[in-house]
């Protein structure tokens, strides 16, 4: 009885499912049977692309969006055996891997901004409330950034990105946005200033900061000549956010 190289079998199988266009189906597997798993195989990692990415593919025509869903299923060895985690491995693949001259060029940043949402979402972080003795004269504490608040900024306004709106060059000025879950575990997004940003970004940067340094960093920072303006400013956004519970008060 001739012995078969399972390795080489099982390869040979992987490379048709993959890529039926351009990989041999193995000889000794009938068509029908073969294209049952491609088809399974390649309509599962499909839907889950689809429902993690609704708006990129609302703007895809249907050929564009399966040679995208193709490219992907073709090209990017998954490291995660997680369905969840499709979603990032498709971000890693269009940030490393995927390469059409013919994309929208805000095309990452918009996938990235449809991520975050599942990914605030499923997270297993807590949201920690913060009490009414913890608001109370909010200068003298010690902040630190929900992990559940991630300040992003991006090239392009992609909380604008729909099928009638689809920029081609990006905007002098980047967008500044702060996605968060509520304490009902509601996932939001906020636009937020540069200022705001920074001063979310200082906190991330560091794991307690008493209030009164984040703010001196800020005033610092903006070499303004009114230094009191900024930080009586940055204190009003840090009690706003404090009682929505993106800041973390700790005495």
């Amino acid at each position: 009885m001739m012995q078969v190289d399972f390795k080489a079998k099982q390869s040979e199988f992987v490379a048709y499912i993959r890529d039926p266009f351009n990989k041999p189906r193995p000889s000794d597997v009938k068509r029908e049977r073969i294209e049952v798993y491609r088809e399974l195989f390649f309509n599962n990692v499909d839907s889950f692309l689809c429902s993690n990415f609704p708006v990129l593919k609302t703007i895809l025509n249907d050929e564009q969006w399966y040679q995208l869903s193709q490219d992907f299923f073709k090209n990017h060895a998954c490291t995660s055996p997680y369905f969840s985690e499709i979603a990032e491995e498709f971000l890693d693949f269009l940030q490393n891997q995927r390469k059409n001259n013919s994309d929208y060029p805000f095309m990452l940043e918009f996938a990235h901004y449809e991520w975050v949402e599942m990914a605030l979402s499923i997270s297993k972080e807590s949201v920690l409330v913060n009490t009414e003795d913890q608001l109370v004269d909010i200068f003298q504490q010690t902040l630190s950034l929900s992990a559940l608040a991630w300040p992003l900024v991006y090239q392009y306004p992609v909380q604008q990105i729909c099928p009638s709106f689809l920029p081609e060059v990006a905007p002098e000025q980047p967008t500044y946005l702060l996605v968060y879950r509520d304490k009902v575990d509601d996932v939001k997004f906020i636009q937020i200033s540069p200022i705001t940003f920074r001063l979310l970004q200082i906190l991330q940067e560091n794991e307690a900061i008493s209030c009164q340094c984040c703010l001196k960093q800020i005033a610092d920072e903006s070499a303004s000549p009114e230094p009191e303006k900024i930080m009586t400013s940055g204190l009003e956004i840090i009690e706003d956010l404090a009682r929505k519970n993106i800041i973390t008060v700790s005495a």
